[in-house]
């Protein structure tokens, strides 16, 4: 049987890598960031090439870990609506870095 680890014994850098790890979540995260509360549908549009499922189990994996939250509204056709959570707009800092740091990169190899 495997020992549990509590999430106290886990390196905070390990943690939040954890988070933001998998090769759309960023790009999610910044979407929402920027648009502060986005339908499936046009999330799904702004990012492009990723598929319905994997939109799907990356939205309920930051959903599952209380990034982002989301909202349905009992109308026909359903509506559904994703935002940050409380703790999720704590991210938005870390976002606004990544990206003032990857313009300030693709300055520096483009000379």
């Amino acid at each position: 049987m495997a020992k549990s680890i509590a999430l106290t014994d886990i390196c905070p850098m390990e943690l939040g890598i954890n988070i933001l790890s998998g090769k759309w979540k960023l790009q999610i995260l910044w979407n929402i960031h920027n648009a502060k509360t986005i339908r499936f549908n046009e999330l799904q549009r702004k990012l492009g090439q990723i598929t319905t499922k994997t939109l799907t189990d990356q939205l309920r994996e930051l959903e599952e870990q209380q990034i982002i939250k989301r909202t349905v509204y009992p109308v026909v056709p359903p509506k559904v609506e994703y935002s940050f959570t409380e703790i999720g707009q704590t991210l938005e800092p870390v976002l606004k870095s990544l990206c003032a740091w990857g313009k300030q990169y693709s300055d520096f190899i483009s000379h």
